[in-house]
């Protein structure tokens, strides 16, 4: 146990994400992690209306995606089975098709803008729902 652990109060604290205080420090990582990624995003996006954002948007953008599902697969192994993981593995092919084909890189940011914006406000009962299950 770091000394974090002392200053917040944590000493001796399960910190899995099934406890109550696992799960509570995990909302606020994943509530930073997607501001630092809608930063990303925006900053990055700035691209397509003339901007010059610099490497830092980009950074955020992938960095706390990374991270983003980095935690979901930690708190929930089968991340990956799930319409979730599934969106997110479209999403990762649309965006690397978004940074090889200038023309359609403006409808595309906007595709998976839209797509992800659905995908993460549907129903858990959809978004957690097991692939494998349901074949």
């Amino acid at each position: 146990i770091g000394p974090h652990h002392r200053i917040f109060g944590l000493k001796g604290k399960n910190l899995r994400p099934e406890s109550a205080i696992g799960h509570t420090l995990r909302r606020w990582l994943l509530n930073l992690l997607r501001a630092a990624h809608v930063v990303g995003l925006i900053g990055s996006g700035s691209v397509l209306f003339g901007g010059n954002p610099g490497p830092v948007f980009p950074f955020l953008l992938v960095g706390s995606g990374f991270a983003m599902v980095g935690l979901d697969l930690w708190s929930n192994p089968a991340y990956l089975r799930q319409v979730a993981g599934l969106w997110m593995a479209i999403k990762l092919a649309l965006v690397a098709w978004l940074a090889f084909d200038a023309a359609r890189a403006a409808w595309l940011f906007w595709l998976v803008l839209v797509l992800s914006v659905l995908a993460a406000h549907a129903p858990a009962r959809f978004r957690h729902r097991d692939l494998w299950r349901a074949l």
